[in-house]
């Protein structure tokens, strides 16, 4: 980073400490907000957007080889007036890091002269266009799109230290979205009464990035289909040269009859839910341990935990409760139908407690069984690495409500697939963001927990501390120019993924 540049965030960060120092003084007369007399007025050649990190992206877009990749790959387009496929897919993805959360909100970002300027473009395709474009698709051009994506994805990992390839976990899972629209192609009712689609998520929980989707229609199981992208994980993880694969699922995931081939590959573990079968559950009562959790690390000075309000409440009015007394852990060896050979299946036995108020109605077991192929570690790690499956859960949250990328703006079940892939890219970009933040030897500590900060960080987070910059945009010498006008904690980084390019 240039001297100029690192002074400039120096001062800029002594400015606001010292605005926000806590100095004992009189008593206000006044409150603190003194703004009265505003005056808007409309600047005829200085031009800003309040999304300035859309720059950066681009350079992380242009730095992968994903735009390359893009126009390659995908070939919907027999002429290009004026758009290219690479600039219909930015435009989904940039609209919703610039805050859009619906395809409408396009066409602000296109009526924006500044925007526009920023991108360095005459234009952008209008929504209409962009979902004419999305019904171009059928089912090989949105695997297509994905093949350009892990493309650029695997450059992306190939930057990352020794250690990020000794093991790639994939986890896979599937949500419902649902639609009140009646004329969608490809929507059914799901389990619990849902009209709409089943999408399939495959995400490496490394970096939480989802390299493969799947719609499907909502009346589809959980399974269906998940073998084959599971297979296209395991050999894009394999291309990227993780050294071993780590496949995990809830029970809708044990394909059993999948289990012997990948067994016999040598590189790839799994771990996957069994169902709870009762020629399952009769174990001797001295096969169990007792698990023991770890408990998770304090991040600051230990302080004493805050009373809980809730469980009062929940007591005084007698609502019924479940609590977990202990859990203890076994394990077998079980062949299932499918398979040829047996596999280790470990057992967590959860003692359970049912109360009312303050009277215990009564204790139960519950029992969860994991099947795998991992013979080595002990039974309680086996159960951990299973439960971590979980964080999953907060990448489809993250995909759901944070990006809004599992959405059904068109009008068929492939061109919506297409349309959540080319929405997924927002998150993916916010991934190789993070993965491709410079770590100098003198600073690595503080660079290795800005990484992974930015890794775990929700997708409006990350939007509010690397996005939402407001930014003069100028254009002028050749260069496009990006003034940044305000400062944050996280300006500091932001300049180092740019190399501080700007003065």
């Amino acid at each position: 980073m240039r001297t100029t540049v690192r002074e400039k965030l120096r001062r800029s960060k002594r400015r606001l400490e010292r605005r926000l120092e806590n100095r004992p003084g009189e008593e206000r007369e006044s409150p603190m907000f003194t703004a009265t007399d505003v005056h808007y007025e409309l600047s005829s050649r200085a031009r800003g957007i309040a999304c300035g990190g859309v720059g950066a992206l681009m350079m992380v877009a242009r730095a992968s080889g994903l735009i390359g990749d893009i126009d390659s790959r995908l070939k919907l387009l027999r002429r290009h007036l004026p758009y290219h496929e690479s600039d219909h897919v930015l435009n989904v993805a940039l609209n919703i890091a610039a805050g859009g959360s619906r395809i409408e909100h396009i066409e602000l970002r296109r009526n924006d002269e500044a925007f526009l300027d920023a991108l360095g473009a005459g234009r952008i395709p209008d929504p209409t266009t962009g979902g004419d474009f999305c019904r171009r698709f059928e089912g090989p051009d949105v695997l297509d799109l994905m093949d350009a994506f892990n493309a650029a994805r695997l450059r992306v990992w190939r930057q990352q230290p020794a250690g990020f390839f000794e093991r790639a976990i994939i986890d896979i899972d599937g949500t419902l979205v649902g639609t009140g629209a009646e004329c969608k192609a490809g929507i059914d009712i799901a389990y619990d009464g849902t009209w709409g689609y089943h999408p399939l998520v495959v995400s490496l929980a490394n970096t939480s990035e989802p390299p493969f989707l799947a719609d499907r229609p909502g009346n589809r199981p959980s399974h269906d289909e998940a073998w084959v992208y599971e297979e296209k994980a395991i050999a894009l993880c394999r291309r990227a040269g993780f050294r071993e694969v780590l496949l995990r699922g809830d029970t809708d995931f044990s394909q059993t009859r999948r289990l012997d081939r990948w067994d016999d590959a040598g590189h790839v573990r799994f771990i996957f839910g069994l169902d709870a079968m009762p020629n399952l559950v009769a174990l001797p009562e001295g096969a169990y341990g007792y698990l023991e959790r770890p408990e998770p690390p304090i991040g600051t000075v230990p302080r004493e935990r805050p009373e809980r309000h809730k469980a009062k409440v929940v007591e005084a009015r007698e609502f019924e409760t479940i609590g977990t007394l202990e859990e203890m852990v076994a394990e077998f060896d079980y062949r299932p139908t499918a398979c040829d050979r047996a596999y280790r299946v470990v057992v967590l036995r959860k003692r359970l407690a049912r109360d009312k108020g303050q009277m215990r109605l009564f204790e139960e077991y519950r029992y969860f069984f994991f099947i795998t192929n991992d013979r080595e570690r002990p039974a309680e790690a086996v159960v951990l690495d299973a439960n971590r499956r979980c964080n999953q859960e907060n990448l489809v949250a993250q995909l759901k409500g944070g990006v809004h990328a599992l959405a059904t703006p068109v009008d068929d079940l492939v061109s919506n697939w297409a349309y959540m892939v080319m929405a997924s890219l927002a998150w993916s970009l916010k991934a190789w963001s993070a993965l491709l933040l410079p770590i100098s030897p003198r600073h690595a500590e503080r660079h290795e927990a800005q990484k992974r900060a930015l890794l775990a960080m929700e997708f409006r987070t990350f939007r509010a501390a690397m996005i939402e910059m407001p930014c003069q945009i100028i254009r002028g010498g050749r260069r496009l120019i990006y003034r940044i006008l305000s400062w944050n904690p996280w300006r500091g980084a932001f300049l180092m993924r740019l190399g501080a390019s700007s003065e």
